[in-house]
């Protein structure tokens, strides 16, 4: 009963939105009526001014009918002039989206407000911006093929990347471990003008401190015991490209100093030597470390940090990228050991989990349950336990079963975006179902906000009324 009169009361208040909204009259005017009537009351404007300017100057002087003739032939012709202009500047657009109206990637943007006869220049903004959010999506696609993710937080990293890959400015990457810092470091590379020179790179973790100076800039012969010979250190070989140090906030401090001497002077001795060796490197560091906390402990030398802060890229947490969720999954899945494919209900629970240990850990996770899946296809009886009572959706009751045949055959045709959209369609469905059809707690369930998951419903033409009723 109590559920029933929540959601009367949400229902009740997108109604009394609506009504909101239709109280105010909005009087849409076509471009076809608005241009020619500006155009021709320019000219009318003008008349008036001329006339009386006219009248001012010389009182006695009156029009003839042939002025007047003339003076509404203008104006008529303005108009018609104007009505031509509007014609010939609109058609392209109006036949832009039109055909745009028929890719179902626009169905939902344009098919409300053309319903709503809503004016022509908001169609065309609508219009322009799936565009560009499109266009966004496959430049992500294109540019940075190792990277999956078309979220706005990653697509914002891009455009940083883009910008930062031109210059040799020195690049610091900060994220949690396991958000993919070495992946981002690459494709800075990738695209910088350094690309056909060598790109060497060094975890400072997993080089002893003992060895950590004689990797970073090499050995003279008998410098210590053990060096037989004369050793070139990654300074050297990464002269004229890119070096990544990974994992910089755990080098000793004493290395620190002489990492900083490289950076300001583009110099460094060997180890055991007294020549000086000059070196054209772009520097490019990782770290999951919080540096600037480490300076106020002195734990971090304060003047390599700002040397190193030069051009920061902090890399989002899985938990901040949701909707990259489903892509990262269907990568995995597909380049798993034993490829499967995942029941909505499932990846609906891979989705609510906070992945402390970020892509690293759903590539492990995935890569297990595709090894553990029945016929290759994973349901949620298969995700670790502990993944689904940290999901908060251990209470819900889900109902899922593995496709027919038939059904694969038409998945298989179907584009990424579609599959896709199918999916969110499902995942709001059982979301609403599984919750009593109450819409707050099943945008709590889908972790959006309430009037995210409105819009949604709208999109996929969901009618939560038909559903309970059927209930």
């Amino acid at each position: 009963m109590t559920n029933e009169r929540e959601q009367e009361r949400t229902d009740m208040e997108h109604r009394s939105g609506k009504s909101r909204l239709s109280g105010k009259t909005r009087y849409n005017l076509s471009l076809y009526i608005l241009v020619p009537i500006i155009f021709s009351g320019m000219s009318v404007l003008t008349g008036i001014i001329v006339y009386q300017f006219t009248k001012s100057s010389a009182p006695g002087i009156k029009l003839s009918d042939d002025v007047t003739l003339w003076f509404s032939v203008i104006i008529i012709a303005t108009l018609l002039c104007g009505l031509l202009i509007t014609w010939l500047l609109l058609r392209p657009m109006r036949d832009f989206v039109k055909e745009a109206g028929k890719n179902p990637l626009f169905a939902g943007t344009l098919g409300d407000r053309t319903a709503l006869n809503a004016n022509e220049i908001d169609q065309f903004n609508e219009v322009l911006k799936k565009v560009t959010h499109v266009l966004s999506r496959v430049e992500a696609r294109e540019l940075f093929p190792e990277i999956i993710g078309q979220s706005s937080l990653m697509r914002e990293l891009f455009s940083q990347i883009l910008k930062v890959a031109k210059t040799d400015a020195t690049v610091l990457i900060m994220g949690e471990s396991g958000t993919g810092k070495e992946l981002v470091a690459t494709s800075i590379f990738d695209h910088s003008t350094r690309r056909d020179k060598p790109f060497i790179k060094l975890n400072c973790v997993a080089i002893p401190d003992g060895l950590l100076e004689s990797e970073l800039f090499g050995h003279e012969k008998g410098a210590f015991t053990g060096a037989t010979s004369r050793k070139i250190g990654k300074f050297e070989l990464a002269d004229g490209g890119t070096i990544l140090l990974d994992e910089i906030g755990d080098m000793p401090l004493d290395t620190q100093a002489k990492i900083l001497r490289v950076l300001q002077e583009r110099e460094f001795e060997r180890v055991g030597g007294t020549q000086p060796v000059k070196v054209d490197v772009r520097f490019i560091a990782c770290t999951n470390k919080d540096l600037k906390k480490m300076v106020e402990e002195g734990k971090f030398r304060e003047d390599l940090y700002y040397r190193l802060n030069v051009f920061s890229l902090v890399l989002p947490p899985l938990s901040e990228r949701q909707e990259d969720i489903p892509l990262l999954v269907s990568h995995f899945l597909e380049t798993a050991p034993t490829p499967a494919r995942i029941s909505s209900t499932a990846l609906q629970v891979l989705m609510n989990y906070p992945w402390p240990g970020n892509i690293r850990e759903l590539r492990n996770t995935i890569e297990r349950v595709a090894v553990m899946a029945d016929d290759g296809f994973v349901e949620i009886t298969d995700i670790p336990s502990n993944i689904i009572s940290s999901s908060g959706m251990r209470g819900i009751s889900f109902t899922s079963h593995k496709p027919k045949e038939r059904d694969d055959d038409e998945t298989h045709a179907l584009s990424i975006d579609e599959r896709l959209q199918n999916l969110e369609k499902k995942l709001i469905i059982e979301a609403l179902t599984s919750t009593g059809y109450i819409q707050t707690k099943a945008a709590e369930v889908l972790g959006i906000k309430e009037r995210s998951l409105w819009h949604r419903i709208k999109k996929y033409d969901i009618d939560v009324a038909a559903l309970k009723s059927q209930r």
